[in-house]
């Protein structure tokens, strides 16, 4: 993606905290230059190898775990906080814009093969999603129907081969500027712009 310099992440504590806090993306494929795209939850595991791993699964009936027999790289897209940002919040003269941070992910996507791994990964898809609830559901693979259930699926895992990260947050805007725009977020009445307003908070800036 266009990533003017200012606005480039690099801290990979970060990038992490962005993909674990937004685990739900987009796998994109391009079969004969035609993209195409699943909306799933992954699993991010950042120190697996050189760049981390992420892990998934798809509907057997989705044609897009087919197109990982080409050996082709897949794209994974995760969306941080975002919001509007008003000139009118600015001291001196600006255009509208928007504020967002976002990750793309790069890798070899192959199909897990192993039905037990494959559900070892299912149940800590299960724990992490369920660690919230009160009452934490707990998954039991075992059985006929549970046999059947997997079959329906198919898992697979992206070694990361790139990874870059988009944090626009007002970077090239004065201190002045910065604070007023994170100070109007904050205020907001919406929880995604006060996100916004505290990932700006956490980002040094030097222009």
């Amino acid at each position: 993606m266009y990533i003017p310099a200012h606005f480039q992440e690099t801290d990979p504590q970060r990038i992490t905290a962005l993909i674990q806090d937004n685990p739900f993306g987009m796998l994109v494929t391009a079969p004969a230059g035609v993209p195409f795209v699943t909306h799933l939850p992954f699993l991010f595991e950042p120190t697996v190898g050189v760049h981390g791993r992420l892990l998934g699964h798809v509907a057997r009936a989705n044609p897009q775990w087919q197109h990982f027999a080409s050996g082709h790289p897949v794209l994974a897209v995760f969306h941080g906080p975002h919001a509007y940002v008003s000139p009118t919040w600015y001291a001196s003269p600006g255009v509208p814009t928007w504020n967002f941070a976002a990750v793309h992910v790069q890798g070899i996507a192959r199909i897990i093969e192993d039905k037990a791994s494959f559900a070892t990964l299912l149940e800590q898809l299960t724990q992490t999603h369920e660690a919230s609830m009160t009452s934490p559901w707990q998954p039991d693979f075992s059985g006929d129907r549970h046999a059947k259930m997997l079959d329906a699926i198919v898992g697979f895992e992206i070694d990361i081969s790139d990874i870059q990260a988009k944090f626009k947050l007002s970077q090239n805007r004065s201190s002045a500027d910065r604070e007023r725009v994170m100070n109007e977020l904050s205020l907001s009445s919406n929880q995604t712009e006060n996100e916004v307003a505290i990932l700006m908070s956490t980002k040094e800036v030097s222009i």
